[in-house]
């Protein structure tokens, strides 16, 4: 997939190759991204279903960050694609607990299906804008970086010493670096600078995943003490 043929009388055909390894990354990516978040869906609603307990932050924080090294470990081989599926289950497992919390709010039902409307919607408008515009988002790879470090050192501030109002803060600080993240990963697969599906939609899901729990904790904020 990454080693084009070339032909030495011009660039043209080098050219219609790039474009059509691009299209292949680019179906192959909203093929898996579909089915890892109906995956992941199935098992927050078996979680939700089967009254499952949180993880914990510790067991919540090893499972993510292991299973993420996993799939950048076997990126490249036959197991890649089990390693997604692994990941985003997990990730599906622990937004479980989360749903069932808001669901035994007054509201809880309404403001899920709120956060999950607006997550479609932003991520629907932020990749059509891009694959449309074909605008280069690369330069804003360092300032998400930078955004998502602080912002998990905010988090487990808000969480330690139990600060709503930085939590509401971190939130829509995390709301906004994903739609960013939205911006910067799709901009890489049209621009050729990722190559590999499964990257590709580990990227997405993951911003998708942090969008809508951000909204969730935003729109559930009025109903919560």
């Amino acid at each position: 997939m990454n080693h084009l043929a070339t032909h030495q009388g011009g660039t043209a055909p080098s050219g219609l190759g790039s474009t059509l390894a691009t299209h292949r990354v680019l179906r192959n990516t909203y093929a898996l991204l579909s089915l890892t978040l109906l995956f992941s869906a199935a098992v927050a609603a078996a979680a939700v279903a089967l009254r499952l307990p949180a993880p914990g932050l510790i067991l919540t924080l090893a499972g993510y960050f292991g299973l993420l090294f996993l799939v950048h470990k076997v990126q490249n081989s036959g197991w890649a694609v089990g390693a997604v599926f692994a990941l985003t289950g997990f990730m599906g497992y622990t937004l479980g607990p989360v749903l069932s919390a808001h669901l035994a709010l007054p509201g809880g039902g309404q403001t899920i299906a709120l956060a999950l409307g607006a997550t479609g919607t932003t991520f629907l408008a932020l990749s059509g804008w891009v694959l449309a515009t074909r605008r280069d988002f690369s330069f804003m790879g360092g300032f998400l970086f930078a955004g998502m470090v602080i912002a998990i050192l905010a988090g487990l501030a808000a969480m330690f010493f139990r600060i709503p109002a930085l939590g509401l803060a971190v939130s829509a600080m995390v709301a906004l670096l994903s739609a960013g993240l939205i911006l910067f990963e799709t901009s890489r697969i049209v621009s050729g600078g990722e190559t590999n599906y499964v990257l590709a939609t580990v990227g997405l899901f993951v911003s998708l995943f942090n969008l809508f729990t951000s909204l969730l904790s935003l729109f559930g904020f009025g109903s919560n003490d």
